[in-house]
């Protein structure tokens, strides 16, 4: 862990140099079922969400330390072939050496997205995965929490509709309206 730390440090000092850019990957589900720890009501008041058990919203994103984020909203799974397309899309956007932090899913350690990194590095794009079991290194976690947690509306749980709309708007407002401060 204490290696994969020190990679990572290395990494953002030469973010912070402007040699590289350095974004942080991964995916994250958002369900009907309210990840909700508690709320403030009212004395005497009820709060009530009905409970759910279908509707789920899939984001893909790409995130770096100055709140720029690149994503793609899915209502199907993120299999491997989504995985690949995205970050074929992002590879055309990318203007210099971009070094790109993935955990270890099976999706990201995929012989069919292996065989592409090669692609991807034609481009400039160079894939770093993190230590096994470490998820508190990549940064883009911390992202998936604030929206679940902190961000997203109650009623971003009436329905499915009510779900997109709200996280299309946290997400095209991630660096304006919704800041992360990293230290």
């Amino acid at each position: 862990m204490a290696k994969g730390q020190r990679e990572l440090e290395a990494l953002q000092k030469q973010e912070d140099k402007g040699k590289i850019d350095l974004y942080y990957f991964d995916e994250s589900g958002f369900a009907l079922d309210p990840t909700i720890p508690y709320a403030w009501q009212e004395p005497k008041s009820v709060i009530e969400l009905p409970a759910r058990r279908y509707g789920r919203i899939n984001v893909w994103g790409l995130m770096n330390r100055q709140n720029d984020l690149h994503t793609s909203r899915f209502e199907q799974s993120i299999h491997t072939g989504v995985v690949i397309a995205c970050c074929d899309a992002f590879c055309r956007t990318i203007t210099k050496k971009t070094v790109v932090v993935v955990d270890n899913a099976s999706i990201h350690r995929s012989e069919e997205f292996e065989d592409r990194v090669p692609y991807g590095k034609k481009h400039g794009l160079i894939i770093k995965y993190l230590p096994p079991y470490s998820p508190e290194f990549n940064l883009i976690e911390i992202l998936w929490r604030r929206i679940k947690y902190d961000w997203l509306p109650f009623s971003a749980y009436a329905c499915l509709h009510a779900m997109i709309e709200a996280l299309d708007d946290i997400l095209s407002h991630v660096g304006s309206k919704y800041q992360i401060t990293f230290a």
